[in-house]
């Protein structure tokens, strides 16, 4: 069976989100690179070796050559941090407010409008050839690597085949492993240039590499489906290419707001109390793309707003301590000026907010929670 990014992105949907207190493997992440960890550096590990030597065994029955395996596996290795992460994914569930806080942040709308404008000609051409709204296009780029600003820097050969060699889920990263395999014996890239994220999604637009066969396409015409590059165009197509693929109709909005403006469809109304949605077809094709509501709602939202639209207009109801979104965002300010960095002021209560709410409380001599309410509030002044 052919494995989708659809299915990939299952397990991977809201990963990143919990790093931001981010498909394809959908990462929701700040802008600016990220240096590698030194658990996503190889190390000795004579059990990996020996099943290395074993894949390279049969490596032909793929269709894989011995050059292609022996360049491919010559600066590979045992990457430990692939899987504490595989093994440690921490089942959350993030409500739609927050992950919108993110998704379509000002800053996240603001490089999207930049970015737009600067590839204008690029993505007019897409949506002509693929019929595929250049805005959710552009939007996907965004909540994948932040325009490519966060494409990964994990070697995609080290990644899939410790994976593959830990066994969780082994058959599905070994289909992983000798796909990259395949896309290096055709020259699209090479070991070195194929970088990812820890699990192997690839590129502007996080392609794991059993969809990059499937769906990659050469846009530019120079003969290499070039995912890696820091021109996008390849990626921005073989994104516009699988969304077509997944059912894409040409000319159909993929839903809005529910009220007045908002086409035909089934409504949807993802958190209790929060605004209502009206979804199409197109929302289902998104949905290929990452199997979330969360996310496909991400991405309908964020292409309105690159392409000038405004925020929502409902709102969502105070949270379980009773804080709406200004209330949270009232008390990341007030902690920050207090000299308790929250590391931005979002709303989204994260890591680094309850680190700051933990700091404060033990500053004062108080209970060390880390949880907000409202009486935290207050007593910020």
């Amino acid at each position: 069976m052919m494995i989708s990014r659809r299915t990939f992105g299952l397990g991977m949907a809201l990963s990143g989100l919990a790093a931001c207190g981010t498909p394809g493997a959908t990462r929701l992440r700040s802008s600016g690179p990220a240096p590698l960890a030194d658990d996503l550096r190889p190390v000795s590990n004579p059990g990996y070796d020996a099943w290395v030597a074993a894949f390279r065994g049969r490596a032909g029955q793929y269709g894989l050559n011995d050059a292609t395996v022996a360049a491919a596996f010559r600066s590979a290795g045992y990457l430990p941090g692939v899987v504490t992460r595989d093994r440690n994914q921490t089942e959350f569930k993030r409500s739609l407010e927050d992950y919108l806080s993110i998704a379509v942040s000002d800053e996240r709308v603001a490089k999207g409008r930049a970015a737009f404008a600067a590839h204008r000609a690029t993505f007019s051409a897409l949506e002509s050839r693929y019929g595929v709204d250049a805005r959710i296009i552009a939007a996907i780029w965004g909540l994948e690597s932040f325009y490519g600003e966060r494409r990964g820097d994990v070697p995609v050969i080290s990644a899939t085949s410790t994976l593959a060699y830990d066994g969780r889920r082994g058959q599905f990263f070994e289909s992983q492993l000798v796909a990259a395999l395949k896309i290096l014996q055709n020259g699209d890239t090479t070991a070195a240039r194929m970088t990812g994220s820890w699990a192997g999604a690839m590129g502007h637009t996080q392609f794991i590499p059993t969809t990059y066969l499937a769906h990659a396409v050469d846009f530019t015409g120079d003969g290499r489906r070039d995912i890696w590059s820091d021109d996008p165009t390849d990626a921005l197509a073989s994104t516009a290419n699988y969304l077509a693929q997944s059912g894409w109709t040409r000319g159909l909005r993929w839903g809005g707001e529910a009220g007045a403006g908002a086409p035909a469809g089934s409504v949807i109304q993802p958190q209790a109390g929060g605004p209502s949605f009206v979804v199409t077809g197109n929302f289902g094709a998104i949905k290929r793309y990452n199997n979330s509501d969360s996310y496909a709602l991400g991405v309908g939202l964020l292409a309105d707003r690159i392409g000038g639209a405004g925020p929502l207009r409902g709102s969502f109801p105070p949270d379980a301590n009773g804080l709406t979104k200004a209330d949270r965002i009232a008390l990341q300010q007030r902690l920050t000026a207090l000299g308790f960095d929250t590391g931005g002021t979002d709303g989204v209560i994260g890591a680094n907010t309850r680190r700051a709410i933990e700091a404060f409380q033990r500053s004062r001599g108080l209970p060390v929670t880390g949880e907000p309410s409202l009486a935290l509030l207050r007593s910020l002044g």
